[in-house]
């Protein structure tokens, strides 16, 4: 039987495709790392590793074998979490940029107001990343857009929103402007690259990644960019951008709160929160 310690760091040596760089994450000697490695492909029969360059691979059995490692751990702790009074448990929530800065913030005050004694952690990722992470256990609620079919998640609720060019005033046509896009992994760069392709246009594109690095951009003039409304209030209140008529926008994207087919009991008490109007108000989601 291979223990959760050892399983951990495999996956540290595998995230980090180094002995070394995991033992400095774990806070533990190389040897103690090579040792429990060493240890499962022992247990296993099976090569994990191999060299690659100054670091390390996994080979095809070490990457099957990091995917359950993933949610084998991601259910022990989900499993901790089940076994505890709901108002006293863990919630991890995953959440894409625009959501966690515009959608999740007002809820979240009101949840941690209502229920203090709940654990609460945050992460901040692309669309993608949230829901493999959702599908190893590893966290236990996600807002975001539509979770790909076919993973087994379940959207619980959602929470309207639409999709909307925008620029600069005084901006030129936008199917002759630069567009400016989100990084790999974002729903919002896969929508705009979508309409970009059903309005049979080749512009320009700038990748700059983050959410707020396109929002500036599109400040400054460098471009216009398709965008959740919920991200531009004060900048169209206060002039800054301007929506711009493109055919096939504004596009109804609303955004959905996922789990697995088992939340956990404080995850159940926080949709029933995020659901209530009457504790959100106007940020409150309609049952999934």
């Amino acid at each position: 039987m291979v223990s959760a310690a050892r399983m951990e760091t495999f996956l540290a040596v595998a995230r980090q495709g180094s002995i070394r760089r995991a033992a400095t994450q774990l806070h533990i000697t190389e040897a103690a790392v090579s040792a429990a490695v060493a240890h499962i492909e022992k247990q296993l029969g099976a090569k994990l590793i191999a060299k690659a360059g100054r670091g390390i691979a996994l080979t095809e059995a070490g990457r099957i074998y990091s995917e359950y490692c993933r949610t084998i751990l991601g259910l022990m702790k989900e499993a901790n979490a089940a076994v505890r009074r709901a108002e006293t448990g863990k919630l991890r929530i995953g959440v894409v940029a625009t959501a966690g800065e515009y959608v999740l913030l007002g809820p979240l005050a009101s949840f941690r107001n209502r229920y203090p004694d709940i654990e609460l952690s945050l992460s901040v990722h692309p669309r993608d990343v949230l829901f493999l992470e959702l599908h190893h256990h590893e966290t236990d609620l996600v807002i975001a857009g539509r979770p790909p079919r076919d993973t087994g998640l379940v959207i619980r609720a959602r929470r309207p929103s639409q999709l909307v060019v925008v620029g600069a005033p005084g901006c030129p046509d936008p199917l002759r402007s630069t567009w400016l896009l989100r990084g790999r992994g974002s729903g919002t760069r896969d929508a705009t690259l979508s309409l970009i392709d059903r309005l049979e246009i080749s512009p320009p594109t700038l990748t700059l990644g983050s959410h707020g690095a396109v929002l500036a951009a599109a400040r400054e003039g460098l471009g216009v960019t398709l965008i959740h409304t919920d991200a531009l209030a004060q900048d169209l209140e206060s002039g800054l951008l301007q929506v711009l008529p493109v055919d096939g926008t504004p596009m109804d994207r609303p955004w959905h709160a996922v789990t697995t087919r088992t939340p956990t009991p404080t995850t159940r008490l926080f949709l029933a929160h995020i659901l209530d109007p009457a504790e959100v108000g106007a940020h409150a989601f309609r049952p999934g």
